[in-house]
């Protein structure tokens, strides 16, 4: 069973789907939907819509350099087998498969390292800016333990004099 990359999106074709556009030049295009073969109509770089595979690497979103895609290459020609190399490939691709899964856990943990901190300032800065939509006006003045605490900073007099000249 032969697997086919779409050209626009990278996306693997099966057989009996997708569709094949020929050119003049005898360039054949394969794509796995419609969607596909629409943008390529229209005349649109994979590498500028966002949903593709090449937008994704590009991007640095998607691994690019990864030996483990080399052993999934299109082989034109046909291999003779033999039971030993036969049964030592599907040993190999077991164990590529578990490179594979580890590589990409690695650049996925890398490109979120820095996203944590960032998701926790922005909701506390939320929340200090709605904090009357979470609890009543009153009940804060009441208890002013409900409110965020208030950060102090230190002006110097001749700042204090700038601002109440300029007012």
């Amino acid at each position: 069973m032969r697997l086919e990359k779409c050209w626009f999106c990278s996306s693997t074709i099966y057989p009996g789907h997708g569709i094949q556009f020929v050119r003049n030049d005898a360039k054949i295009f394969r794509f796995c939907r419609s969607k596909c073969h629409k943008n390529f109509k229209m005349k649109r770089n994979p590498r500028k819509v966002k949903w593709t595979k090449a937008y994704r690497r590009l991007r640095g979103k998607d691994m690019t350099q990864d030996a483990t895609f080399e052993f999934e290459r299109k082989r034109n020609r046909p291999e003779r087998y033999n039971r030993n190399i036969t049964e030592n490939t599907l040993k190999a691709i077991k164990k590529i498969d578990k490179v594979r899964v580890a590589r990409e856990a690695r650049h996925h943990a890398q490109r979120m390292k820095g996203k944590k901190a960032i998701e926790q300032q922005a909701a506390a800065k939320e929340l200090e800016q709605s904090i009357h939509m979470v609890k009543a006006p009153m009940a804060l003045q009441q208890e002013p333990s409900l409110t965020l605490p208030k950060i102090k900073v230190k002006v110097s007099q001749s700042q204090a004099e700038e601002r109440l000249m300029e007012e």
